[in-house]
């Protein structure tokens, strides 16, 4: 029986996730997920691919999103009002353009000084609406998809495949999932089309193709590759040429997830 073991969202797109016993998945997925992020002063998002500091950066929302508290080592926490409206921004994630809101300058002075580059932190605003197409779902400043889905047993199944070539075995934070399962017999989330959970309904929309975040230090916030893409991609490769690990998901049914509820399938 395939059962959720873990949970996980992330206020800031590219900072650390916060692990919840409970997750109010929406139509554009966890509630507060990657509703905020770092851009430069053109508008243009930082992520780990460019800025792997953002890893380091331990976000905290309270009162119901109404205040974000931002920590990282060496540096006094800050502690952001959230305005959840106000002036447009441009700002761009990828290939969309859209919009966001500015949370000030404590936040961009703390978040500049963190990150070693000049950058301001943006809002999605209440009128937000993104998505890649009908079939990926709406989002927030996610890549593409509401929802990432991982399996521990495939973990497992990787992890062995880099200790026998000698390497050391990779944490699951490196795959930044919103759900983590148990259960499954490694890579079987490859085969998962409908997936009842809680009270949610999600729907599969493709393999989780893998980038170079996953060859970074979550804990220490820098490069340490070449792991786990090699040993991807050795198996678990593409037709596009990349790896993958994990799927993405788009939301059918909006619902509760909590840790220890039951897959269907």
């Amino acid at each position: 029986m395939a059962t959720v073991s873990a949970l996980i969202h992330y206020p800031v797109k590219g900072c650390a996730g916060l692990s919840v016993p409970r997750l109010d998945i929406t139509p554009t997925g966890p509630v507060h997920d990657r509703t905020f992020m770092f851009v430069t002063p053109e508008g243009l998002f930082r992520s780990q691919r460019t800025t792997s500091r953002l890893a380091v950066v331990r976000p905290d929302l309270v009162h119901d999103g109404a205040k974000l508290t931002l920590s990282a080592p060496g540096h006094p926490d800050v502690a952001v009002a959230v305005r959840p409206d106000g002036e447009r921004v441009p700002v761009t994630v990828h290939v969309w353009t859209g919009r966001g809101i500015d949370q000030g300058d404590d936040a961009a002075e703390w978040g500049s000084a963190v990150l070693g580059e000049p950058v301001r932190l943006m809002r999605v605003p209440p009128d937000h609406e993104r998505q890649v197409d009908a079939t990926h779902g709406t989002i927030t400043y996610t890549d593409s998809t509401p929802l990432h889905l991982t399996s521990l047993s495939s973990l497992d199944d990787l992890n062995a495949r880099i200790l026998a070539r000698g390497a050391e075995p990779v944490p699951m934070a490196r795959f930044r999932p919103n759900i983590v399962v148990s259960g499954w017999d490694p890579f079987a989330e490859d085969d998962a089309r409908e997936i009842r959970v809680g009270g949610a309904e999600l729907r599969y929309v493709k393999p989780d193709v893998r980038c170079k975040v996953t060859m970074v230090d979550q804990d220490a916030g820098t490069p340490a590759g070449p792991e786990p893409i090699r040993t991807l991609g050795d198996f678990r490769r593409e037709p596009d040429g990349g790896v993958s690990f994990g799927i993405k998901l788009a939301v059918r049914t909006p619902g509760a997830v909590s840790v220890g509820d039951t897959l269907d399938p």
